[in-house]
């Protein structure tokens, strides 16, 4: 983990460096404390989809503990019957 002072901001292309080879994120800090966060467009995708798909798993258990689900026959046959199959 990267962690730099904001002063260091004026210097993108080693902000740049450090990003790419840190391969995550690089903590800014002003005072002493942690103020931004920057990141290589590539990771941030990546963790973008990353919570994402999170997000739909949760909310697929959420289903499963509140009983709205049906079982893989019914789901078949609720296709089959709406699509003509």
């Amino acid at each position: 983990m990267q962690i730099i002072p904001m002063r260091e901001l004026k210097n993108t292309v080693e902000i740049e460096r450090r990003c790419a080879e840190e391969n995550g994120p690089v903590f800014v800090t002003k005072n002493g404390y942690g103020r931004l966060v920057v990141m290589d467009i590539e990771y941030y995708e990546r963790t973008m989809k990353e919570m994402e798909e999170a997000k739909l798993i949760m909310e697929g258990l959420r289903d499963v503990d509140e009983g709205r689900v049906v079982d893989g026959p019914t789901a078949l046959e609720e296709i089959r019957r709406e699509y003509g199959l």
